[in-house]
């Protein structure tokens, strides 16, 4: 089924916020307000024009390597759903197509077709004629429709294929890349003059917090217009809502000037005395609502959420929110899921944002590309800091195409999430390695960055010392696995100091251990074979204490960042209980499982109390002598086995021991009850372990 909406992009939002107040008793204002919004809806001022054709359902799909099989699919799709974790999973052509029905447009009126995400390389049709092509699997591209579309019964065809292409970026990696039109595909319905969405498929506005502080903060505006060739003087108005839902401000832009293919429109706004979005403490927002005005008429409306905040970095003191110290603790996310690879929807987006706040991140690095628009939403909305990047991982060429390739990738992650306040750093690549040194690259990269957002940090993570490039981002992370590939887990030391005090500020991007939620060993002392099927729980948690207590104590890191949230499909892998996976993930793969390491960070993280049993999943014990593990971030904690207490060992970082325990033949119940620290109440978690005797 075809889904059409018209959005009320500026005056039904402001509606939305006055009835908002109302429902508050906020009323300073709010009859002022409300007549100047009744006074433009009489003089048919309001955008009622832009819509959206949501194409989801009306899709056919065969694969290359069988031509003649079409099936029925709906968008969000892949073809890899299924196979992505198997090594010779399909990456090959394929071809998608849908017919429909032209929405509903005024005279005058023009349609285009945004793809959120094709993987990843697509060339587009209408009714016979080429479109376009793009070739990147995670960044949006759009097409004009106009010319070509009916009325009745068009004919969208896509040609897409993942196959391995040495111009497009990754060109490696440890992740699978599945294939299809895997994020939502729309047709929009704008103003023959508007703000257009050819820009590299951005909203075509831009907002640069150039200078924000406590006191003041003096935004710059850009919004790029189409004419379509319409001449007549343009204006740009501008209101502003803050976050209490008051006007703040009302100010009229008419510095118009060509530039390109399309008309720019250039502002400054000033607000005194900003509410700043503070992170996951109070991630406050303004509504910027803006007026396209050509010949002194409303021809198109654009509504953007923001935060305002500012930011730095001290090589000696760390990351730093709003002019307060703010220590970033995170994970990595990739973003598949068992049984629907890249294909998700928004409630997987909304379950995994909930999982990660769950376990009290304030930062997420959303690596190894660009991720859905939905997703940064989710983080602004969230106070979560985001680090965003591009797939150059492993290695490069010096092939003209690849560097345009890469550039055109970063401009289009620039360009399309540019309003995120979440996003505070721009990562240039991940682990390049080999022969091919490609500094040259990386320094262009840095300069476009820097060029398309001046606001913004560039950053990259490396594995490896004495490369070139690592010198050329703003700041700079590196990935180590100390307790995993390499040394115990207290070898975290040795990584962090090994690259402070030299004048840089650093970070952790990755590091962590596998592990398997139905494999257990209570006395393992060391990395089990990392490649090998043995993964215990137990040693991914032993790691993260350990790797974690070396971050902790050197708060000249800017941030660290667990690899991974969750497990994730790598079909090159075969290890661990499970082929395909890589299994370092705090969370399972279907995200049913919050794995033991996930408590010990939540116990460390979250302000919410909690408390939790270790080797929970261990049930079945064929030795009686056992340690007794919990993490809580309460002060206290009493363990019972079958109601009798133990002794217990409080060590730092939530961690609480009750050692050398006797459980008896049969079932034995273990509880543990933790007094919070503000009210003196108790929460309790328990389990059973049941020992076998012969």
């Amino acid at each position: 089924m075809l889904v059409f909406y018209t959005i009320f992009v500026t005056h039904m939002a402001i509606l939305g916020y006055l009835c908002g107040m109302i429902a508050d008793k906020r009323m300073i204002d709010v009859g002022r307000t409300v007549l100047t919004v009744m006074m433009l809806l009489l003089a048919g001022q309001i955008g009622w024009a832009r819509g959206v054709l949501v194409l989801d359902k009306e899709w056919t799909f065969s694969r290359a390597d069988n031509p003649e099989q079409w099936q029925r699919v709906s968008v969000p799709h892949t073809w890899n759903a299924e196979d992505g974790t198997l090594p010779d999973y399909y990456r090959g052509a394929a071809t998608y197509r849908c017919r429909f029905d032209a929405p509903r447009a005024r005279t005058g009126e023009r349609t285009f077709i945004r793809f959120e995400g094709v993987s990843q390389d697509a060339t587009v049709w209408l009714n016979g004629k080429l479109l376009g092509r793009h070739r990147g699997a995670f960044t949006a591209f759009c097409f004009e429709l106009t010319a070509l579309i009916k009325p009745r019964d068009n004919d969208l065809r896509v040609e897409v294929t993942n196959a391995h292409d040495p111009m497009i970026m990754p060109l490696e990696g440890d992740f699978t890349v599945f294939g299809g039109i895997y994020r939502p595909v729309s047709l929009l319905v704008l103003p023959a003059t508007c703000f257009t969405p050819m820009d590299y498929a951005s909203t075509g506005i831009y907002i640069s917090q150039t200078s924000v502080t406590r006191q003041r903060a003096q935004l710059d505006v850009r919004a790029k217009v189409d004419t379509r060739g319409r001449n007549g003087e343009l204006q740009l108005r501008t209101t502003v809502i803050d976050p209490q839902r008051q006007p703040v401000l009302k100010t009229m832009h008419n510095d118009a000037k060509s530039a390109g293919k399309f008309i720019e429109i250039n502002g400054r706004l000033d607000i005194d005395s900003p509410l700043l979005w503070d992170g996951i403490d109070n991630p406050r927002r303004y509504r910027f609502f803006f007026e396209l005005l050509q010949q002194g008429r409303v021809v198109d409306t654009m509504s953007v959420d923001m935060g305002l905040r500012y930011y730095s970095v001290d090589p000696d003191k760390g990351f730093f929110l709003n002019g307060r110290s703010y220590p970033l603790h995170g994970v990595n996310r990739h973003q598949d899921r068992q049984g629907m690879g890249w294909a998700i929807t928004r409630n997987e987006h909304d379950e995994d944002m909930a999982l990660i706040q769950e376990i009290g991140a304030n930062c997420i690095r959303l690596a190894h590309y660009p991720h859905s628009d939905y997703f940064y939403g989710l983080c602004d909305r969230a106070g979560m800091l985001v680090w965003a990047e591009i797939p150059y991982i492993g290695k490069g060429t010096r092939a003209a195409a690849f560097e345009v390739n890469a550039k055109q990738q970063l401009t289009e992650l620039i360009r399309q999430n540019y309003n995120h306040e979440s996003i505070f750093c721009w990562s240039l690549f991940n682990e390049l390695g080999g022969p091919d040194r490609p500094h040259e690259l990386v320094e262009m990269l840095n300069e476009l960055a820097h060029s398309e957002d001046p606001t913004r940090l560039t950053v990259a993570a490396a594995n490896n010392d004495g490369r070139p490039e690592n010198d050329m981002t703003d700041i700079m992370a590196y990935n180590t696995y100390p307790g995993w590939y390499w040394s115990d887990p207290n070898g975290m030391k040795w990584a962090i100091e090994w690259k402070l005090g030299k004048g840089r500020a650093i970070a952790i991007s990755e590091y962590g251990a596998g592990a398997s939620i139905r494999q257990h060993d209570q006395h393992v002392t060391q990395a089990p074979k990392t490649d090998g099927p043995w993964h215990p729980e137990q040693w991914q948690a032993t790691v993260h204490e350990g790797n974690y207590a070396q971050i902790v104590a050197h708060p000249q890191l800017w941030a660290s960042f667990v690899w991974n949230m969750f497990d994730f499909a790598s079909a090159g892998r075969n290890e661990g209980d499970t082929r395909g996976i890589n299994d370092k993930g705090l969370v399972t793969y279907d995200r049913r499982v919050r794995k033991d390491a996930f408590y010990f960070y939540q116990a460390n993280w979250s302000k919410h109390p909690m408390v939790y049993i270790t080797s929970r999943r261990h049930i079945t014990r064929t030795e009686p002598l056992t340690d007794i593990k919990v993490y809580s971030n309460c002060p206290s904690v009493i363990i019972t086995v079958d109601g009798v207490t133990v002794p217990v060992e409080k060590r730092d970082l939530g961690i609480f021991v009750a050692h050398g325990v006797t459980l008896h033949p049969g079932d034995n119940h273990i509880a543990a009850v933790a007094t919070t620290a503000q009210h003196g109440t108790s929460i309790k978690d328990q389990c059973t372990w049941n020992l076998k005797t012969e």
